[in-house]
């Protein structure tokens, strides 16, 4: 994996500054959208009481990151689509 930059080492990016472009279909990040995103990305994986990565935070951050790159769509298709349809009404109600 290669080293972080030198600009963003300490640059930490709080998930809930972090903005994501979720589409239906994935779609691939390009120029200074590359950087900034991939940037803030975690910097290694690694797992934690059973969980990818450190905190919840950092799993968000891959989740919309991955959600970015393949998109909902595809996303959708794994587990139970009553789960996802469930959750949906649940942001609805």
């Amino acid at each position: 994996m290669a080293d972080y930059p030198e600009r963003y080492r300490g640059s930490y990016v709080p998930f809930e500054q972090m903005t994501f472009d979720i589409r239906r279909e994935g779609r691939g990040w390009h120029g200074d959208e590359f950087e900034k995103s991939y940037w803030a990305m975690p910097e290694k994986m690694e797992a934690t009481d059973g969980k990818l990565y450190y905190d919840e935070e950092e799993r968000l951050k891959m989740l919309g990151a991955l959600l970015e790159n393949i998109g909902v769509d595809r996303a959708i298709r794994f587990g139970d689509p009553a789960v996802w349809k469930a959750a949906i009404a649940a942001l609805d109600g």
